[in-house]
């Protein structure tokens, strides 16, 4: 059987409609943008993906979800592209340059589109890497990550712990973290897997409390990976 990354390969480069790179597209953009704060509906997303237009309702929209929105779906494809290559600070930049582009933040002289942060941040009222600090520990977290054999799950998840601990950007980390986990679990033939809206809150402990207790974000992923594990049995994908 083919790969999951050869399917979706082949299902971006040939354009086809409602499979699993379409499912993927949609479920992962809409998820993640909306934990993060964008009041797209699911069915907005969807027309964006499918129509490259916007179905417009009776409420105001903000545009930056709308541009972040193509943006992402941009960032999948760049991961589908790319997801055998090793991890790097290059990429990680470029995803969130492409995610970030055409955005009222690119548009202020202290965000950093496709740069790391130039002003100390917090995350969740925890201290994050100093600007200074950033380059010199992501260089650190991903040469350990690079220089591990046969990356299992528990693996990928304590990068995506300390990445999002460092928060090396100013915006757009938690999106540029989950898409790194979407790339390392299709380099590495682990069914990938979405944080939907009602796992929000496990996830997020589970990246709290990951350092004394790995079982809350291990548990909260695989939840997500069963959920995901559903569209290909229904799309006849064998990832055995």
């Amino acid at each position: 059987m083919d790969s999951l990354l050869n399917i979706l390969r082949q299902e971006k480069d040939h354009s086809i409609p409602g499979r699993i790179y379409h499912k993927l597209q949609i479920e992962m953009t809409y998820n993640s943008n909306h934990m993060e704060g964008s009041m797209l509906t699911h069915d907005q997303t969807r027309y964006i993906f499918e129509t490259n237009t916007i179905g417009i309702d009776d409420r105001a929209i903000k545009v930056d979800d709308i541009v972040e929105t193509a943006n992402h779906f941009r960032c999948i494809d760049m991961v589908i592209e790319e997801a055998e290559n090793k991890l790097s600070e290059a990429f990680i930049k470029n995803l969130h340059r492409v995610l970030k582009n055409g955005t009222s933040d690119s548009r202020l002289d202290w965000f950093a589109v496709g740069d790391y942060k130039k002003l100390a941040n917090e995350v969740g009222g925890n201290e994050t890497s100093l600007p200074d600090n950033v380059s010199g520990d992501m260089k650190v977290l991903i040469d350990k990550y690079n220089s591990l054999n046969n990356k299992s799950l528990d693996d990928i998840l304590d990068f995506h712990v300390r990445f999002e601990r460092i928060h090396p950007f100013q915006d757009g980390n938690g999106r540029i973290g989950r898409l790194i986990l979407l790339k390392e679990c299709l380099a590495n033939d682990i069914v990938p897997f979405i944080i939907s809206d009602d796992l929000k809150l496990f996830y997020y402990r589970g990246i709290k409390e990951w350092p004394r207790e790995k079982g809350y974000l291990r548990d909260t992923c695989l939840t997500a990976q069963d959920r995901f594990g559903v569209y290909l049995k229904y799309f006849g994908i064998d990832t055995e």
